[in-house]
Formats: structure tokens, sequence, C-alpha cells
């Protein structure tokens, strides 16, 4: 029975050696693992570092388009401003000048007409004066 327990006993000891040599292998296999991940986060770093500057550059870029289009447009909106205010002011001042002279040949026309129907009604009178009196002369005796 001792011859048992010699062979359980070498093979709990073979066991053990297998399980640290697996333990070994794969504490070797993790630091290569580990290596190459570091190798490849840092290619990737280089990469990378490359793409963040244009970026950077594209961003700065598009910041500094975004503000001289403000400017732009500032500009434009003054100008437009500017014109409408001018515009306003010459469509006041061709109204003042085109008004009074018509409100002055207004006055004129209205003038002429009076005038005109004045010279009507003296006509009338003068035609209805001179129709009575050569009645009235043939009464008078």
């Amino acid at each position: 029975m001792i011859a048992w327990r010699d062979i359980f006993l070498g093979v709990i000891a073979a066991a053990t050696l297998l399980i640290a040599v697996g333990q070994i292998a794969i504490m070797v296999a993790a630091g290569r693992m580990a290596r190459r991940l570091e190798q490849a986060v840092e290619q990737f770093e280089r990469d990378v570092k490359p793409l963040f500057g244009h970026l950077n550059a594209i961003g700065r870029d598009a910041s500094r388009a975004a503000a001289l289009a403000a400017a732009q447009v500032e500009r434009v909106d003054k100008l437009f401003s500017d014109l409408a205010s001018r515009v306003d002011y010459t469509l006041s001042t061709v109204q003042a000048s085109i008004s009074a002279p018509v409100r002055e040949g207004r006055a004129l026309m209205s003038a002429f007409r009076a005038a005109m129907q004045a010279i009507r009604e003296l006509r009338r009178s003068g035609h209805t004066r001179q129709g009575r009196g050569e009645d009235e002369d043939a009464l008078f005796i």
C-alpha cells in the first residue's frame, strides 16, 4: 500500500509541476502580448498624432473662416442699412422737390379755373343784361 501512496504522491507532484509550468507559460505569453499591445498603442499614437494636428488646424481654419464670414455679414448688413437710409433720404428729397411744384401747379390750375369761371360768369351776366336791356328799351317810351 505504500507503493500506491508514492504513486499518488508522484501524480500530485507531476500535476503541480505541470500547473506551475502552465502558469509560467501563461505569464510569458501575457508579457509578450503586453509588449505587442504597447507597440500597437505606440504605433497608433504615432499614426494618429498628425491626424489630430491636422484636425486642430482644420478647426482653427474653420473658426477663422466663420469669424471672417461673420465680419462680412456685418459689413453687408451695414451696407444695406446705409443704402436703405440713403434711398429713403433720396426718395423723401425727390418727393419734396416734386410735391412743391405740383402744389404750386395745382394752385395755378385752381386760379386759372377760377379766372375762367369768372370770365364765363361775366359773359353770361353780360348776355343776360344785354337781353334785358333790349326788352326794357322796347318798353321805354
